[in-house]
């Protein structure tokens, strides 16, 4: 249990750095999305096969793993989309609504009853959401995209954690990755035709952060994700990533001065959020202690 949330710690941190090679990026949300998902799968087809833990999966199982990675795709384009169109820190701010959006899937996808505590923390994140669509009507469309990105993302991770108990969490993420670019492509020419393109090409700066943020922020990042999931639940993962902000927003405040955009409501909001995460984690916690080690991934 200690080992896991380690690494959840981790891949917090790495989730952390997303945002910034979004703004360091400059081709759209969409081609961005598309390549990052092409070379992670790439990249991971590359280390299994070298490491010799390559392993085959059936059609079926194939096409059940791309859905999965679908999601992912879809939630890059509109995550990236959000920044874009507002900033980092209220993009990323946006995505701590997965956990809204997993305590309402969760129960419907996997045929269980809610879970009040869950729904009620959720609600301190929405909350926080709410605080800032309200007073700062700037960044309006980006926090309507970022909702989005959240959804989709809430959807990756629950059948993300089902695919945890049945591969390898380097299988299912490298499948994932392979299988969501793989249906995302045939997407493109319509993204395309809304939201044109001088070049499909990326400049070399561009190729450079791309190559870091499909390795470090994505490989490495979504490996650890799988395996935590093997003794978390999906609400605690996602809630727990509502933490990415806190790094997010420093590092943005340190290389972009976000601080000079940024209200009151924002800082309410996000203090609303981080609430939301401590509540969760203690509640967590003393459920494991009184239960034992099983009771963290049973949900």
């Amino acid at each position: 249990m200690k080992q896991a949330f380690v690494k959840l710690h981790i891949a917090i941190v790495l989730a952390g750095f997303t945002g910034i090679f979004g703004k360091l990026i400059t081709v759209n949300e969409g081609l961005l999305s598309w390549y990052r998902i092409w070379l992670a799968g790439i990249l991971m087809l590359l280390i299994l096969t070298a490491t010799r833990k390559l392993e085959r999966v059936s059609f079926r199982d194939f096409a059940r793993i791309s859905l999965t990675g679908l999601f992912l795709g879809l939630h890059w384009i509109f995550f990236y989309g959000s920044i874009k169109y507002s900033n980092i820190s209220v993009g990323v701010v946006c995505f701590s609504l997965a956990g809204f959006f997993t305590a309402i899937f969760s129960p419907v996808i996997n045929r269980k009853p809610f879970v009040i505590s869950e729904l009620l923390l959720s609600l301190l994140t929405l909350l926080g959401i709410a605080l800032i669509f309200s007073f700062d009507s700037r960044y309006r469309t980006g926090i309507t995209l970022g909702v989005i990105s959240s959804a989709l993302g809430s959807l990756y991770m629950i059948t993300n954690e089902r695919l945890a108990h049945s591969f390898k969490s380097e299988t299912a993420t490298m499948y994932a990755m392979i299988g969501g670019a793989v249906a995302l492509t045939p997407l493109m020419p319509l993204y395309f035709y809304f939201f044109p393109v001088e070049t499909l090409v990326p400049s070399w700066s561009d190729a450079g952060y791309l190559l870091l943020l499909a390795f470090f922020c994505t490989v490495v990042l979504y490996i650890l994700q799988t395996q935590v999931l093997r003794r978390i639940s999906a609400f605690t993962v996602n809630l727990s990533l509502n933490l990415e902000p806190v790094y997010t927003i420093i590092l943005a405040i340190l290389f972009y001065h976000e601080n000079r955009e940024l209200r009151w409501s924002f800082y309410l909001g996000l203090a609303l959020i981080i609430l939301s995460v401590v509540l969760q984690m203690q509640h967590v916690m003393r459920a494991h202690k009184s239960a034992g080690p099983a009771v963290a991934g049973s949900r």
